[in-house]
Order: structure tokens, then C-alpha cells, then sequence
């Protein structure tokens, strides 16, 4: 009975040997699965493209008066030149300046008016502020373009208007200043004084 154990367990014993030198089937293999990206979403109905809104124009912001700025304006350099007085039928005038074909500035007594020009030396066509700084009393008129004289900006005050008294006897010089151009320091001389009291 041993020798019949013995050759069936060498009977397996070779079964198995044999079994495991037979090569496999080649079975394919599935093909793994496939990366492709998900479903794009459904496309929404196309509508007209919106008009982009028209942008609104701005207005420009007033120029600003050009040149250093000084908190005092008496600390300010006086602006080089001299006053002239001139008498002339039916006006009298003061005029600022380096000489009398560059005034820079003109105070001028006609028709019960003094009238206060900045000159700009180009062409003017709006309305600008013009502000006047004294020792006792500031104050912003509205200058306008003198027809005729493009490069005038002038303002016209009654002749009894506290700004021209404040003007005449402020403490050494006033302060002109006007949008956009050179603030100008000017000495309080008796040209001022003479011109308003042409008016009064």
C-alpha cells in the first residue's frame, strides 16, 4: 500500500511540475478605460452681443494757476516791474508791467467802473476765476475775455467795493491769481489809490 501512496503522490507531484511549465494563454487583456474629458455643458442660447455703454464725457477740470504756490502770499517774491499811471479821455488806468507794451496787469477807471484785466498773452474765449488776496479781505470774481482785446481777462467793480480799499492800502502788496496763468504779487502803490479815487 506504501509503494501505491508513493506513486500517486509522485504522479501528482510530476502533474504539477508539468502544469507549471506550460505557458499561459495570451488572453488579451481589456483595454483600460479612456481618459477622455467630460461632456462640455450644453451651450446656452446665443443672444446679440450688449452694446458696451457710450461713456458719458466729462467736462475738464478748471487749470489750476500755474507757478510755485505759497501759503502766505506775502512770503511770495513781488512780481518784477512797476506800476504806471496814465490819464486818458474819459479813463484813467494803472498798468503793471515791465514796460508799457508788456502790462501784465491793469486797473482801469471808465464809466463809474474800476475794471481789474489780467493780461494772458495768448487769445482767451472762457470766463475764468480771478482771485484777489489782500491783507484784510480775499475775494474770487468772475474775469471774462474783453471783446476786442482777446488776451484780456477783466472783472468791473463798483467803485465803492471794499475789495479796491483793501487793495490800496494792504500791508506792502496784493496777490492776483487766475486760473491757468502766473499768479502775479504786486506792490500797493499810489497808481492803485489814484485810479480808485478817479471813480469815486
Amino acid at each position: 500500500m506504501k509503494a501505491t501512496y508513493l506513486t500517486a503522490i509522485g504522479a501528482l507531484a510530476l502533474t504539477f511540475a508539468l502544469a507549471a511549465c506550460i505557458p499561459e494563454p495570451d488572453v488579451p487583456l481589456p483595454p483600460p478605460p479612456s481618459q477622455s474629458p467630460p461632456p462640455a455643458p450644453a451651450a446656452a442660447p446665443r443672444t446679440a452681443p450688449t452694446p458696451a455703454p457710450t461713456p458719458t464725457p466729462q467736462p475738464a477740470p478748471p487749470p489750476v494757476s500755474s507757478g510755485p504756490v505759497y501759503e502766505n502770499y506775502l512770503d511770495a517774491p513781488q512780481t518784477p516791474g512797476d506800476w504806471g499811471y496814465a490819464r486818458e479821455p474819459g479813463e484813467t488806468l494803472a498798468q503793471f508791467g515791465t514796460g508799457i507794451s508788456e502790462a501784465r496787469f491793469i486797473l482801469r477807471c471808465a464809466d463809474g467802473q474800476v475794471g481789474l484785466a489780467y493780461v494772458t498773452g495768448r487769445a482767451q474765449t472762457a470766463a475764468r476765476a480771478m482771485t484777489i488776496r489782500t491783507e484784510t479781505l480775499t475775494r474770487t470774481i468772475e474775469a471774462r475775455p474783453v471783446a476786442g482785446q482777446g488776451e484780456l481777462l477783466a472783472a468791473f467793480l463798483a467803485p465803492s467795493d471794499p475789495l479796491l480799499d483793501a487793495m490800496a492800502i494792504t500791508k506792502g502788496r496784493f496777490a492776483v491769481l487766475v486760473e491757468g496763468q502766473r499768479s502775479l504779487y504786486l506792490p500797493a502803490w499810489v497808481e492803485v489809490s489814484r485810479v480808485i479815487e478817479d471813480c469815486r
